[in-house]
């Protein structure tokens, strides 16, 4: 369900302070993954103020190396007839790396069906200094439903004290998919500069809600954890076993781990991603480290995604 996600890596992945193990894997940034050591006395930045749900309004796509027309339409859930209507003066085999694209999420096509994301809560939203000027933010969504979700993306936007966006960016999971019951945070970096009086909206883009028994995705647990999180609080060093819970083989294999500080607000995230196919009965090992960008972590928690 990534089609695009190969080129939007700024928007996915953080807090990872430590050394890894050679077995795990983050998300490529722009900028080496370990970011810099959060300050002492780390502060956030202005807790969320608005959260948008899903609305026939439009927003914009920054267009990102190896992005095309009708990959864009595809993965947005629109057609490609509506997508070149609402941007007439792009170029289909011309789009340029940071142009910016009119997305039109409530128009819908006469005779083509419109999809409507699942409306879910917005738990919190947050952002933290990354300590060069820039800043982490982190959206949590819950999934409510008695289906697992498929596909979460949410529109970030910076806002200053008059209302006037600073800069936004599309935020999407680290998981493609998201359990009936659980949260799962969405996250995006804004590089330097960013003012501390700033607002964060978000607006909730696209969730799939899935069919009973999809076989694209396998029954997973995570088992046996052990977290030791270091004396000043601020890494943890994460290992347990994930195992198949019903038949097959999975040739791809993560495990998400979330830190929460102790009012519950997420301060780190890191998604490990197996170097070896699972098979049902033998469970896999994994280990790595997740590192906080606020404050001392008090708890992680985790999710797995298996596909065959």
């Amino acid at each position: 369900m990534r089609r695009i996600l190969a080129g939007l890596s700024l928007a996915f992945f953080l807090a990872a302070c430590g050394s890894a193990p050679t077995s795990s894997s983050d998300l490529a940034t722009a900028v080496p993954y370990q970011t810099p050591t959060p300050s002492l006395t780390p502060s956030p930045l202005p807790v969320l103020t608005e959260i948008l749900f899903p609305t026939p309004t439009t927003f914009t796509y920054t267009v990102v190396l190896g992005d095309t027309l009708s990959g864009i339409a595809q993965h947005f859930g629109v057609t490609l007839e509506a997508l070149q209507a609402a941007n007439p003066d792009v170029q289909p085999t011309a789009l340029s790396v940071g142009a910016k694209l009119v997305i039109p999420t409530g128009k819908a096509v006469v005779g083509e069906p419109s999809q409507t994301p699942a409306s879910l809560p917005v738990l919190q939203a947050r952002c933290w200094p990354d300590g060069t000027g820039g800043a982490w933010c982190f959206a949590l969504l819950e999934n409510d439903y008695a289906e697992t979700l498929e596909d979460l993306s949410a529109q970030f936007t910076l806002l200053d004290s008059n209302g006037k966006t600073i800069a936004d960016q599309t935020a999407y999971g680290l998981l493609d998919i998201l359990p009936s019951g659980a949260g799962l945070p969405l996250a995006a970096h804004f590089p330097a500069p960013v003012a501390t009086d700033l607002r964060l909206r978000v607006q909730l883009l696209t969730s799939i809600r899935l069919l009973p028994g999809d076989a694209r995705y396998l029954p997973v647990a995570v088992e046996n954890v052990l977290v030791q999180v270091d004396a000043s609080g601020r890494t943890a060093q994460l290992s347990g076993q994930v195992a198949l819970t019903g038949s097959g083989a999975a040739t791809t294999l993560w495990v998400l781990a979330t830190a929460y500080d102790s009012a519950g607000n997420v301060v780190g995230v890191r998604r490990w991603d197996s170097p070896t196919p699972l098979s049902a009965g033998t469970p896999g090992q994994f280990d790595f480290q997740v590192s906080s960008l606020g404050p001392a972590i008090q708890r992680v928690e985790f999710l797995a995604e298996a596909r065959p």
